[in-house]
């Protein structure tokens, strides 16, 4: 019997890619069409009731300025301090107990702490300390870590050693002008801080003790190799000429030269930070208040406006509402 010839059949299980075309563009069609007659309902909706929203916008400026008339005023500043004897953890841990006094609303305790009185405890809302976080690890300070949520296990973006930030709210701005001075009085009333800074001055004292010695050796072996040994140095016998070789001088200059380095280094430590804490920026002196009109006006504003618009939605579907409740 002849065999019978294939016929070409269309499969369920195949794609039609036409069809899948044309139906990927009437999906993409009717999403562009929702979204123009959204974005159309939306423009007559603000249309017609922007008396309303602009009766809404004002009562969210007045209610942002009677909340701010309201509260007290806070006004914030904050110092870049160096820690020379304690690594900073430990400095920023310790200064970060005052944040824990102060929202317990231990005022004595923090007047006790910063030898202040209880009155003028009273008019500090806040002190934290905070990191200095350096990107790509080259020694420059980029930013404060001030939400807490950098990665200890970020090898290029980390935590300076050399320096650390100190935030303060305060209720008066004149009080900025002794704060420092109370900040320092807070860490040197710690005898421990006080006897690991003794100790690290006196250790520097006698490095600069060795050194100036060792340069001074240094300085007499100079000499020695140069005019002395050189001057003995006598032709070999047989009358065979030679040329004298000096000694390498370089060398202990060289020597030399990295003394008196790390003795520039020790003696700006010494000098420069004796103190338990160096002010690399002081506080600036703040005109506004951080807690104005505009503070409470980001928050309470949008709330405003969005109640007004969600209330508007429900009075103008108010009969489909309530035709929905009562089916279900």
């Amino acid at each position: 019997m002849p065999k019978k010839v294939p016929v070409n059949e269309t499969h369920d299980n195949e794609i039609d890619l036409r069809d899948l075309f044309r139906r990927m563009g009437k999906t993409l069609s009717n999403w562009f069409g929702a979204i123009g007659r959204g974005l159309l309902i939306s423009i007559i909706f603000l249309i017609r009731n922007f008396g309303v929203l602009v009766i809404s916008l004002i009562m969210g400026v007045i209610l942002s300025y009677i909340v701010k008339w309201s509260t007290k005023p806070e006004y914030i500043s904050e110092t870049t301090l160096r820690s020379n004897t304690l690594p900073n953890a430990e400095m920023i841990s310790h200064i970060n107990k005052l944040k824990l006094l102060l929202k317990e609303e231990n005022y004595d305790g923090v007047a006790s702490s910063l030898s202040i009185t209880p009155e003028e405890a009273g008019r500090i809302n806040d002190i934290e300390a905070f990191w200095v976080i350096d990107r790509n690890n080259d020694s420059i300070p980029d930013f404060t870590d001030y939400t807490k949520s950098h990665n200890v296990y970020d090898s290029i973006n980390v935590r300076m050693k050399d320096r650390f930030v100190v935030r303060v709210d305060l209720g008066d701005p004149q009080d900025f002008q002794q704060m420092t001075d109370k900040l320092f009085s807070y860490v040197n009333s710690n005898p421990q801080f006080r006897q690991e800074n003794t100790f690290r001055l006196r250790r520097i004292d006698e490095l600069l003790v060795r050194l100036n010695y060792d340069i001074e050796q240094l300085d007499s072996l100079q000499k020695v190799k140069y005019f002395e040994e050189t001057r003995y140095m006598q032709p070999e016998k047989g009358g065979q000429m030679i040329f004298l070789q000096e000694h390498s001088t370089q060398l202990v200059y060289g020597d030399i030269y990295e003394l008196y380095k790390r003795k520039q280094v020790l003696d700006s430590e010494k000098n420069l930070h004796p103190e338990l804490l160096t002010v690399i920026s002081d506080f600036y002196q703040p005109v506004r208040r951080y807690n104005g009109g505009y503070y409470y006006g980001k928050t309470i504003i949008p709330l405003c406006i969005g109640l007004t618009i969600i209330s508007l939605i429900f009075l103008r579907n108010r009969k489909k509402l309530r035709e929905i409740y009562r089916k279900y």
